[in-house]
């Protein structure tokens, strides 16, 4: 099984760019649970009806939750997507804010990319638009976004400060960011951290929850809020194909397998920018 270095940033970035650039090239999951794209996302919060309203390959059942449901979005607002892959909370954003809105993705995978302009031109997307760049450098202005959404990306980055930072710079005062992202419970095994196929899995990357609640709120967020919280265990079965993968290469046991799943954690939160 393939190793990294969790200690350099560059090195994290690749291995997620070239997962993820895979994953949008074959249409396969490689954070969900293995299952076509549209079952992943009944089973993570999204509706028959919020499917069917984005263009065909714009789901990859690669999140965690939907955002999108949780943000309560207005017409008119301008919302910034963190990891926007292949469009999906873009395209149900850009219906909730209207013409009069925009929505802008970002992604570093070109690859990713490619998918989702594809998807915003077949699906006649005119308010919406997809920049490449990486959620710690963020290619927006300063004080021009009023929501934020992510979907099972942050926990991908490495620099995770660096990330709520771009966050709070990005949006206007009185924004609010809405996030659903994977925590942990309990600091991982060696193996399991170091493991390729774990971090491209949502897993290895993850911070421990008061951690990661920590950097929102020294990135200057406010009003810090728990909207709902699932533990992994609740989603994926011993039997999932994600799961017997990952059991295969870090060869773990059933007993071990349990546990790393009662140590993660799906949660959907808000911030705000005062």
């Amino acid at each position: 099984m393939s190793r990294m270095r969790s200690d350099d940033p560059e090195s994290v970035r690749k291995v997620v760019r070239d997962r993820y650039a895979l994953a949008a090239l074959s249409a396969s999951s490689c954070c969900g649970s293995g299952c076509q794209p549209e079952q992943v996302g009944r089973e993570i919060g999204y509706c028959d009806s919020e499917m069917s309203a984005v263009p065909e390959g714009a789901n990859l059942g690669l999140g965690c939750g939907n955002p999108t449901a949780l943000a309560a979005l207005e017409p008119g607002q301008v919302v910034l997507d963190l990891g926007s892959g292949a469009g999906l909370d873009v395209f149900l954003a850009a219906e909730k804010v209207g013409p009069s809105g925009k929505v802008i993705g970002v992604d570093m995978t070109e690859a990713m990319l490619v998918k989702a302009r594809e998807n915003a031109r077949s699906g006649g997307f005119e308010n919406v638009q997809f920049r490449k760049g990486t959620i710690e450098a963020l290619p927006v202005e300063d004080a021009s976004v009023d929501v934020i959404i992510s979907n099972c990306v942050i926990n991908l980055s490495p620099e995770k400060e660096r990330v709520f930072a771009e966050a709070f710079r990005v949006l206007r005062p009185g924004g609010r960011i809405m996030v659903s992202d994977i925590v942990l419970e309990k600091p991982l095994p060696p193996a399991i951290r170091d493991s390729v196929l774990a971090y491209v899995g949502c897993v290895a990357g993850a911070s421990l929850r008061d951690d990661y609640l920590s950097i929102i709120e020294r990135a200057g967020f406010t009003d810090l809020r728990i909207l709902n919280q699932v533990p992994l265990g609740d989603c994926f079965s011993l039997g999932d194909p994600l799961v017997q993968e990952g059991r295969k290469s870090l060869q773990l046991n059933e007993a071990e397998v349990r546990d790393l799943l009662s140590s993660v954690t799906s949660l959907g939160l808000s911030a705000l920018k005062p």
